[in-house]
């Protein structure tokens, strides 16, 4: 597939924000303190990985083929928040920050699909830049469950 200089450019940006958040969920899998959460982050790094290598493909000129059913996202559990000091510990403010910081990003990437969606003629390529934006949203949404759950304020 031959891409107009906007879609090769809208693709290019695409890939280094997916690089970012391999990166970064990479990274804030390992700094989680907890197992909930690092088990969300790494989760998520895997589906942004995905994500990576299908705007990879695109940008080599190959076209997404359609996927065959949703991916599952993890859900938090239903343990309790932490009560107590618990709540404002160094370590619970530390996970707060990092969901923080995730749910920022995911809502920046979703934003750029979503405007990414109306720029291509093809539409194989506004499908498969819809179903990412989809999955990104999900994200967003299982870490405002985890922050939810937890006592964070998003």
């Amino acid at each position: 597939m031959m891409w107009t200089q906007k879609e090769a450019s809208l693709l290019n940006d695409l890939k280094s924000q997916e690089q970012i958040c391999v990166e970064k969920y990479g990274e804030y899998a390992q700094r989680a303190n907890d197992p909930e959460l690092k088990n969300i982050f790494s989760s998520i790094r895997d589906n942004e990985q995905q994500h990576l290598q299908t705007i990879t493909d695109m940008l080599n000129g190959q076209m997404p083929q359609p996927k065959q059913g949703q991916q599952q996202q993890q859900k938090p559990s239903d343990n309790p928040p932490p009560q107590g000091n618990a709540v404002h510990s160094p370590q619970w403010q530390e996970d707060n920050y990092l969901c923080l910081d995730a749910l920022s990003t995911e809502k920046h990437v979703s934003n750029t699909y979503d405007v990414a969606i109306f720029e291509f003629r093809a539409p194989a390529a506004r499908d498969a830049l819809y179903e990412i934006q989809g999955a990104e949203q999900r994200h967003g949404e299982q870490i405002y469950a985890y922050m939810a759950q937890n006592g964070m304020q998003a």
